[in-house]
């Protein structure tokens, strides 16, 4: 590619060397440099890109980004651009290495705290029940047709999601929808394209600490900039800090919600409840009006699948094709049901964190099983805040708790639990403790009566368990599966 076409829109300033020529690659990492590439530097956490530009350069690349001069780079002979961001730079860059595949396609981008993975995976479930051929990058995964890559992050660097809307397009798919993290609107991994709809969920307080946002301001100010780079922003109007959010918007806005003032709204609920079944059902008002029944319990469900609806509205789709496909898509690891019997109902679902999981069990009250049973772990090397809040949310709304492992990483499970059960103590709730997860969810199972409802929290979609740096696999439905089957082989 051209050099002057790679730098287009990308706001870089020449400091040194000739702006003509070829590139052969575009590199941001320099382990990955090769001769006649385009070497970008790129500060993280732990290693700033600055520092190899001279190496970069005497192997082989022959212009540099970066964000100040470097001593001694001017010497190799490589040609310097400076610029404010460097990420900001690569992402505009990428967008012309890749040939700009965003314009060939229908860009959705979703924000929010919760409920992204969730409805990224309604939309598409969706519009593809409509005919359209969608890809999706989220939390769990990229998908593209048939090719499914395990996710690394919620919103890829700017590159690698460059070459992602390249291979879709190759694929001959015409829409794609996504996840967009406030850590990726921050880095400005989704510049280089504007997104046809811009979507907001909810927010709160969540990723503030090291290395993350400095303080939930920050927070709210990244989430806002997706609706500075969209064409049609839909909003919900119900959460407090909506106004916040689109406070500086630079698109046309819609609202859904409950509330009267939204322009899609849902009313009449109702909770579905039978045998090995949770669900809700609902009608919408205002933009559209629809009739639907979704397979998942809570208002949350309803604002999930509320907002699917807002979006897909935009493409036309009939209320069948709307009604079939809310009614038959299940998430991976979000309030996911696992047939296990016909007393009781097993589920399992992400909450890794004290909100997220009082707000599954405050949901799963109000469907009054006989018994609620919450099982679940905390990850090693994190806060021991979060141990004692999940403990204490647990001892309070459920009936019995099953205190296990999740992802010990360098400490002990040992320990990990006996934090929880400090929180859990605060409670006159009644738990046990059972450190294999594999058998813990046996006696769950085992032990399970007419009318529970079970929860498995924190594993979610993964299908790993991390020990002392090493992940080894342990899917919870694989687990659920062998337990079934070693019952039976019992009985025989």
């Amino acid at each position: 590619m051209k050099q002057t076409d790679l730098i287009k829109n990308a706001k870089l300033n020449l400091a040194y060397g000739s702006e003509e020529g070829e590139i052969t690659a575009l590199v941001y990492d320099s382990r990955k440099v090769v001769d006649g590439c385009a070497f970008v530097c790129i500060k993280g956490i732990n290693f700033d890109g600055h520092d190899a530009a001279v190496d970069a350069a005497k192997n082989g690349a022959k212009v540099i980004v970066a964000e100040h001069d470097v001593e001694g780079l001017k010497e190799t002979g490589a040609t310097l651009y400076t610029c404010d961001s460097t990420r900001y730079a690569l992402a505009f860059m990428s967008a012309n290495w890749f040939g700009n595949p965003a314009e060939k396609l229908v860009t959705i981008g979703v924000t929010g705290t919760k409920g992204k993975t969730t409805t990224t995976c309604l939309i598409k479930s969706i519009l593809e029940h409509a005919g359209r051929k969608v890809g999706l990058i989220g939390t769990i995964e990229t998908i593209i047709g048939d090719e499914h890559i395990p996710a690394k992050n919620t919103t890829p660097e700017s590159y690698i999601l460059q070459e992602s809307f390249a291979k879709m397009v190759a694929a001959g798919l015409d829409t794609v929808v996504m996840e967009v993290s406030s850590q990726a609107l921050m880095q400005h991994r989704c510049e280089g394209f504007v997104y046809d709809l811009g979507i907001f969920t909810n927010l709160s307080p969540d990723h503030i600490g090291d290395g993350e946002h400095a303080s939930f301001e920050e927070y709210l100010e990244c989430k806002s900039m997706l609706f500075r780079q969209c064409k049609v922003g839909i909003v919900n109007a119900d959460d407090k800090h909506c106004e916040d959010i689109v406070k500086n918007h630079t698109c046309k806005l819609e609202t859904y919600g409950l509330s009267e003032k939204c322009d899609l709204r849902a009313v009449d609920m109702a909770l579905d409840k039978e045998p090995g079944h949770l669900g809700v059902s609902f009608e919408t008002k205002g933009l559209m009006d629809v009739k639907v029944k979704i397979p998942t319990p809570g208002r949350f469900s309803v604002y999930n699948a509320l907002c699917a609806i807002a979006v897909c509205r935009h493409f036309k789709i009939t209320e069948e094709d709307i009604q079939i496909a809310l009614s038959n898509t299940q998430v991976k690891g979000r309030i996911e049901k696992v047939k296990v019997s016909d007393d009781f109902t097993l589920l399992i679902d992400y909450a890794h964190n004290a909100m997220a999981l009082e707000s599954i069990l405050t949901t799963l009250r109000e469907y009054e099983p006989s018994r609620l049973i919450c099982l679940f772990g905390c990850g090693g090397n994190r806060a021991k805040s979060r141990r004692y809040e999940m403990g204490e949310v647990s001892g309070k709304l459920a009936d019995f708790t099953i205190i296990t492992s999740d992802n010990p990483r360098f400490e002990e499970p040992l320990d990990i639990i006996a934090d929880i059960k400090t929180g859990i103590s605060k409670t006159d709730g009644k738990y046990i403790e059972i450190p294999d997860r594999k058998e813990a969810i046996r006696y769950a199972i085992e032990n399970g009566q007419r009318g529970d409802i079970i929860i498995l929290a924190g594993k979610g979609h993964e299908d790993y368990q991390e020990i002392k740096g090493v992940k080894y696999p342990m899917d919870e439905r694989v687990l659920i599966k062998e337990i079934l089957e070693e019952r039976k082989a019992g009985a025989k």
